[in-house]
């Protein structure tokens, strides 16, 4: 059983859960300790935070408890995620650590490893880092501690990396973009390597303050950018979250375009230019069936994971594929970086843009969606739905009454006591006729649960 680390490491709220600076230490010194124990050398870490307040406390207690333990850090500063997770490959760091709590409020803070090949920390290194936070060995002698250094060109190397995602000697001169940055660890990368490739830059939201990161803004609050891409006459809008894992962009008319349509355009633009591994894509449980059919025409297959980009990762080895991603703008291009990156997808997206001389807008229509609602239903506790007959009974009607024009995904919340509604269909008459029918009957069944 895991009592710290969850899907995507260790997160709460600041001073109120296990995130606090003293845990921060122990951590540090857990970690360092079982890092330490699988190698044969003093061992580097590579430190990475997001713009909230709290990464300054965290970095100096992580930093301090790993030094304690003998390993070297290297500080980065306010970098994205994905920054982190190609620097600690880049740097032949052994391990690499960053701060944020993503698109949380500014108040959370999470601390998330990554090995040395970039990829997430492996199921049974937390473990160890686990078990030895709750029996802390011995510090080793005063001349084995380590040092921490400072890496003054972190973002100018992540930039240079994102560039060479791109073919040579592309530029997007024409292009006008508004970007909205978060006010998280994207503020100033972001808006920096989309004018060094000629775009027309309109930047929003990029002055931090340790308080606004995702305050209403970035990709969970685009409104502002919608309204800001309509009033500019921009060809496109992205709006970042606060670590600038993901994106959600919007065409020239202020119409969202989410991670479904997303994939679908990478997707087709990749297997044009014979650049899609694998034979097809990985999504959700959650991705709608429009582009489920939408690239079954192209002939490709549609994989789906369990919801969080973890196990999207994990199918996208498994099927050897190198697009996968999630509605929420989470994408992951595996044959450019590790984990999901925000700016590396908002590139990709401009390439295939320019290579198509078609607006997004066009793009995107290409492929309908589905009429698709979710509903919530708050319980007392969380419930155990797989082995719940009479739940599994009601989806399986609820599942013949759509047959093949439609789909049915009942879940509880991986945090919350909360069950979890989806229904989609091709008509939205029978979407919202089952769905209405089948939260009314969960609700009837589940209340007082």
């Amino acid at each position: 059983m895991r009592r710290y680390f969850g899907t995507d490491g260790v997160r709460g709220t600041v001073n109120e859960t296990v995130m606090t600076a003293d845990f921060a230490l122990t951590l540090g010194r857990a970690a360092g300790h079982v890092l330490t124990r699988h190698l044969a050398h003093q061992p580097h870490v590579l430190i990475g935070k997001d713009t909230r307040l709290s990464g300054y406390m965290i970095e100096s207690a992580l930093c301090a408890g790993l030094t304690a333990q003998g390993m070297n850090v290297l500080l980065v500063g306010p970098i994205p995620t994905p920054a982190v997770a190609y620097l600690t490959r880049s740097l032949r760091a052994d391990a690499g650590v960053m701060l944020s709590a993503s698109h949380n409020p500014a108040g959370d803070n999470g601390i998330k490893f990554f090995a040395a090949d970039g990829f997430k920390l492996p199921d049974e290194i937390e473990m160890e880092i686990e078990a030895c936070i709750d029996d802390l060995p011995p510090l080793p002698p005063a001349l084995e501690i380590g040092k921490a250094m400072r890496v003054d060109d972190a973002r100018g190397r992540y930039i240079e990396f994102l560039k060479a995602s791109l073919p040579r000697g592309l530029r997007l001169d024409g292009i006008k973009v508004v970007v909205d940055c978060a006010n998280g660890a994207a503020y100033d990368v972001a808006p920096r390597i989309l004018s060094e490739l000629g775009c027309e830059v309109i930047s929003m939201f990029d002055a931090p303050d340790g308080y606004n990161i995702n305050h209403a803004c970035g990709s969970t609050y685009p409104e502002q950018m919608i309204n800001r891409v309509v009033e500019c006459s921009a060809d496109i809008g992205l709006a970042l979250d606060g670590d600038a894992d993901r994106l959600i962009a919007c065409d020239h008319r202020g119409q969202l375009v989410d991670g479904d349509r997303v994939i679908a355009i990478l997707a087709e633009h990749a297997q044009a230019k014979g650049q899609l591994q694998g034979d097809g894509v990985v999504t959700t449980l959650m991705s709608n069936m429009g582009l489920e059919r939408y690239l079954n025409a192209l002939d490709l297959k549609l994989h789906r994971a369990a919801v969080g980009d973890r196990y999207v990762l994990e199918m996208m080895r498994e099927r050897g594929c190198n697009i996968g991603g999630e509605q929420s703008g989470h994408m992951i291009l595996l044959d450019r970086n590790t984990t999901g990156d925000g700016l590396m997808t908002a590139l990709q997206l401009l390439c295939a843009m320019r290579d198509q001389e078609k607006p997004l807008a066009e793009m995107a229509a290409d492929m309908p969606l589905f009429p698709q609602k979710l509903w919530n239903i708050m319980l007392a506790e969380r419930i155990d739905i797989d082995h719940d007959e009479r739940i599994q009974r009601r989806v399986a009607q609820a599942e013949a009454a759509l047959g093949d024009d439609g789909r049915v995904n009942v879940r509880m919340s991986g945090t919350e006591p909360k069950l979890r509604i989806m229904v989609e269909a091709e008509r939205e008459t029978l979407m919202l006729e089952v769905g209405e029918a089948l939260v009314a009957d969960m609700s009837a069944l589940l209340n007082g649960a």
